[in-house]
């Protein structure tokens, strides 16, 4: 069987490290404005595994309002030479219309690390759409019926984790985490072979996390390691997958609201000078489509913003709050903020304005009415 032949720059930092486990390459993608998860899973039916969620015991402290469709997809086949035949195709689909497809090459056991570098390396220069594009494409059109408001959008997300379930010495015997140094983990994470300064490490490197000895989590931008022996145990992937939705809803709808603003002023300067300028009710479609663009994307953040929540300070918890400050989620939800409230300030604008143009033309009318008064009082006399 073939596999993903190693990145020949990464193969001159040897390490006497020897590794098993999985590759996975996400990529999510927003569908529509919700997705209805159980008509998905009656859709979907032979595809289906279930409506997963965290596993430990600790994972109670996790309150999941609407836990995520998985989809088994399938082997698939990657592009280039060197390619892995074993590759692994599923889904993740969330109610907030994501859908996150996952990419799982096998790390086979007794893998070299400077092997398992040059893999990340390579899945990262392999064009992806190919695989990716053809599984969405039929995932939304057989999910057509269950998307509320169906269309995918330019906005994409993309993340990678190393899923080790084994680590042991050439020599022979199991060693804990700890061996893994700045070295290896920047070789990693990050592609770099040079040796990283203090400052460095402590801003790149410094997102660890371990439970036991046995485990560790390391993020970064975008991709982490993940080092968990019990093999069912995939809380930490679930985590950062849904933190990964989040943060792509919320990119979607900052630039959904960017695109917007420039043609809500164009609408509301065209109502003042086209046709029905003189009309008390020429802002009517604007401030309804407004009022519609506020109301639905204020709907959508608070769904993602309450599709996972945190009630107490657990290991898993940590490790959730820490991606989310990574993908610094806080200022994308600022940004929103921000955005909302100047559509919300011009809604405000533009219905005093027509408020003050109902209030002119009553005005005329009164004024109207009191002169034909007084000339018919006129005229009887």
């Amino acid at each position: 069987m073939a596999t993903l032949v190693p990145d020949p720059i990464t193969a001159r930092s040897p390490s006497p490290l020897l590794v098993a486990g999985s590759l996975v390459s996400y990529r999510l993608y927003d569908v529509g404005y919700a997705l209805d998860l159980e008509q998905a899973g009656r859709l979907l039916e032979g595809l289906a595994t279930g409506r997963t969620r965290p596993t430990r015991s600790e994972a109670k402290a996790l309150v999941i309002a609407q836990p995520p469709l998985i989809l088994a997809l399938g082997p698939t086949s990657l592009p280039g030479d060197g390619a892995s035949s074993a590759a692994e195709l599923s889904a993740c689909c969330f109610d907030f219309g994501v859908i996150s497809l996952r990419l799982r090459v096998p790390v086979l056991e007794g893998t070299p690390w400077k092997d398992l570098v040059g893999m990340a390396r390579m899945l990262e220069r392999i064009d992806l759409a190919g695989v990716f594009g053809p599984a969405l494409s039929s995932l939304a059109s057989q999910l057509q019926p269950a998307i509320t408001k169906p269309g995918v959008a330019p906005v994409v997300e993309d993340y990678t984790i190393c899923r080790l379930t084994a680590l042991q010495r050439a020599e022979g015997g199991a060693t804990a985490p700890s061996a893994l140094d700045d070295a290896a983990l920047a070789e990693l994470l990050l592609g770099e072979s040079r040796a990283l300064t203090e400052d460095a490490r402590r801003h790149l490197l410094s997102r660890r996390f371990s439970y036991t000895d046995q485990d560790l989590t390391v993020l970064s931008w975008d991709a982490a390691l993940v080092v968990e022996p019990v093999q069912p145990d995939q809380d930490v992937e679930f985590l950062l997958e849904f933190a990964n939705a989040q943060l792509l809803e919320l990119r979607v709808y900052d630039a959904e609201l960017d695109a917007e603003l420039p043609l809500l002023y164009d609408r509301a300067s065209l109502a003042r000078r086209g046709p029905t300028a003189l009309l008390v009710r020429r802002f009517e479609h604007v401030l309804a489509g407004l009022h519609t663009l506020v109301a639905d994307t204020t709907e959508v953040v608070e769904r993602v913003e309450n599709g996972l929540k945190v009630t107490n300070d657990v290991y898993l918890a940590r490790i959730y709050q820490a991606a989310l400050a990574l993908f610094r989620e806080d200022a994308w939800r600022l940004s929103l903020a921000r955005k909302l409230q100047i559509f919300r300030d011009t809604y405000a604008m533009l219905n005093d304005e027509a408020q003050t143009a109902r209030g002119n033309v009553l005005e005329v009318i009164i004024i109207l009415l009191i002169v034909i008064e007084v000339v018919m009082g006129l005229i009887r006399h």
